[in-house]
């Protein structure tokens, strides 16, 4: 089955962040909970975990792209 992961909300006032690093590659195996990408907000770097397991099919954003909560920013095949 393939899942479009959606940006979450990473803060109450946060209406965007900026793709700082792709923490993984496609292909790559990852569980739920593993590091996809980190993202600036105004105010600090945070990390992004999967929140389901599978294979990366393929990032749909790429550095310094700006992204808002609810965009699908990674496809990911789940058994």
């Amino acid at each position: 089955m393939i899942t479009k992961v959606k940006m979450p909300r990473l803060g109450e006032n946060v209406n965007s962040v900026f793709i700082v690093e792709l923490k993984c590659e496609p292909g790559q195996q990852i569980n739920a909970g593993e590091i996809l990408v980190s993202v600036e907000t105004d105010k600090a770097t945070v990390d992004v975990e999967s929140p389901v397991a599978g294979k990366i099919v393929e990032f749909l954003v790429k550095i310094d792209e700006e992204v808002q909560p609810g965009v699908p920013y990674v496809i990911i095949e789940t058994a």
